[in-house]
């Protein structure tokens, strides 16, 4: 297998350029990452559908991963609760190393191939369960060996990377292959690797939750009211759903704490 994530860049003497000559190369190669996310939509859609029939079934979404690929399952996992309304375990973000390798790196934590399987297992994984991995290079020894362990139990797995033909895919049942090509810092898989997950994640979970009835029209009508910005958002949405003025959108939100059920309420009392 040739992992094209730790290739040398299409640039070199980096030093030697300009800020302005840094940033246009940059986004030269980022332009590529919208190429290869397209590319594997037929994977992303395939993933999304049989996510969304396990979690009709009471299932759960699982992203297992490490450095910025668990960062960013975590972050996904954290987003769906405030945005969508769902219990905070329904999208359950678990990294190498543990919480605090959200903020710094754990040396080795990745290396380890039973201990995927291990933090799963605090939160009873079964057969009702989807698994996704993240790992750019798709050789994570973490997210293999949670792959693996979660295959042979009979649960559904998945992954996003960004090669061809990696170890991580071949436990996957409904792999994603975001082939991105080298990093313009040679092997900084946070760059362009970290921006197509980030875009997949966008794309499963969303996708997801559309589908489990999560958004009616294009508002997030569960959304949780956690601040000020959101809470202006919620009125603003009873009001654009059901005609009614500031006032009467606030005091609808205010007597049932939810868009969805003062949306509701005005069906049968217009």
């Amino acid at each position: 297998m040739e992992i094209t994530t730790e290739n040398d860049s299409n640039y070199d003497n980096l030093e030697k350029m300009s800020i302005r000559e840094i940033l246009e190369d940059i986004n030269k190669e980022d332009k590529n990452v919208l190429i290869a996310v397209e590319k594997a939509i037929p994977q992303i859609e395939r993933l999304a559908t049989i996510t969304t029939e396990k979690i009709r079934s009471g299932g759960r979404l699982f992203y297992i991963g490490a450095g910025t690929s668990g960062r960013l399952g975590v972050l996904d996992a954290s987003e769906c609760p405030p945005t969508f309304g769902v219990p905070f375990d329904l999208v359950v973000g678990i990294i190498a190393g543990g919480d605090k390798a959200i903020l710094k790196a754990v040396e080795f934590a990745e290396d380890d191939m039973n201990q995927a399987w291990k933090d799963m297992m605090k939160y009873a994984v079964n057969e009702k369960d989807v698994v996704v991995g993240i790992a750019a290079s798709g050789s994570t020894p973490y997210v293999i060996g949670g792959l693996r362990e979660a295959k042979k139990n009979g649960i559904v797995t998945g992954c996003i990377v960004c090669n061809s033909g990696s170890p991580v895919a071949a436990e996957s049942l409904y792999p994603v292959e975001a082939v991105v090509g080298p990093e313009f810092v040679s092997g900084s898989t946070r760059m362009k690797s970290g921006t197509a997950q980030k875009l997949i994640l966008n794309m499963l979970s969303t996708s997801v939750m559309i589908r489990l009835g999560r958004v009616q029209g294009n508002k997030m009508i569960d959304m949780q009211l956690t601040n000020n910005k959101l809470y202006a958002r919620a009125v603003k949405i009873i009001m654009s759903e059901t005609g009614k003025d500031k006032q009467v959108a606030t005091e609808l939100l205010n007597k049932y704490g939810s868009v969805r059920k003062a949306i509701a309420s005005t069906i049968n009392n217009p």
